[in-house]
């Protein structure tokens, strides 16, 4: 019984141990990753607004109202009011969840496609490889913004965030397929990948067991990239104004703010709130891109790492 008590008492302290190694190596890592710590930092702050400002302010703010005027920040209104009597706080709030939303659905089905045809091309090789390739190559030669702009006016008058998203999404996973593939063609080739199909083990144990859980970091950094794409991509349909018309987007309210004149007339609160809300979520969407990325591949990353 004794034991059998000590025994589990040093199973604990192992454990403990083990544990608290991996915690002092990722602190390690953190320290010399300062870009993924900031660009995390920017990206919770401005979630927090989108997400926990939606307790505080109505939606109904960030809708037009004729009788109140435009107004420069003040106590009651922080961020002042537009042309159309918004309330720029809630444009704020509501206008970063939204525009962050479609990115991560339009990033989502990116990558959940990109990885998919990725790891088909890579793995089996042949004519699936021959054919997603030749599709991907050519699909990346033609402009992005062109082919979004045609299928968005054909439509733009129904349109809503998340047709936006399904939308950018159609073009969001060639460069993930891509990426993936080329990953997937060097892995497939790795000793352990070689001793698992000798031991016997299949193609979809091959798949989910050894190649899937080695590709994680790289999918992480695929998806951030592709949500900053499909984000500029939707900032730059609605600055258009072919974005969701009825909807505060960060995009939309960039729109307006040329359509009105913002620039020459001195309304300077009103494109200054979605202006340095992008410029926070761009910035914070690349430190963080960059960060995944010197964790996942090996020749960025930093010596002691």
């Amino acid at each position: 019984m004794a034991e059998t008590y000590n025994q589990d008492n040093q199973k604990i302290v192992q454990d403990w141990g083990t544990s608290a190694r991996r915690w002092r190596t990722l602190a390690a890592y953190l320290r010399r990753n300062p870009s993924l710590i900031v660009g995390t930092v920017l990206l919770f702050i401005l979630a927090m607004i989108a997400i926990g400002g939606q307790f505080f302010i109505d939606y109904s703010d960030a809708q037009p109202l004729s009788n109140r005027p435009s107004r420069p920040p003040s106590e009651q209104y922080p961020l002042g009011t537009d042309k159309f009597g918004r309330n720029l706080l809630a444009i704020l709030v509501y206008g970063t969840y939204l525009t962050g939303k479609v990115g991560l659905i339009a990033g989502a089905l990116g990558v959940i496609i990109g990885a998919i045809l990725g790891f088909l091309a890579g793995f089996y090789r042949g004519w699936v490889d021959t054919v997603i390739s030749l599709v991907t190559d050519v699909l990346l030669t033609i402009p992005p913004l062109l082919v979004l702009v045609v299928i968005a006016t054909n439509i733009s008058g129904k349109l809503d965030t998340n047709q936006m998203a399904i939308i950018i999404s159609l073009l969001a996973w060639r460069q993930p397929t891509r990426q993936i593939r080329a990953q997937v063609l060097i892995m497939r080739e790795a000793g352990y990948v070689k001793t698992a199909r000798l031991g016997g083990t299949s193609r979809m144990g091959i798949v989910f067991k050894e190649l899937m859980p080695n590709l994680i970091p790289y999918l992480m950094a695929s998806f951030v990239l592709t949500v900053a794409t499909a984000m500029l991509a939707s900032v730059g349909l609605e600055a258009l104004g072919l974005g969701p018309q009825n909807e505060p987007t960060l995009g939309m309210t960039i729109y307006w703010v040329m359509l009105e004149g913002a620039f020459s007339t001195g309304l300077w609160w009103w494109w200054a709130t979605p202006l340095i809300a992008l410029i926070i979520l761009f910035v914070g969407l690349y430190l963080v891109s960059v960060g995944l990325d010197e964790l996942a591949n090996p020749r960025t990353r930093r010596r002691g790492i």
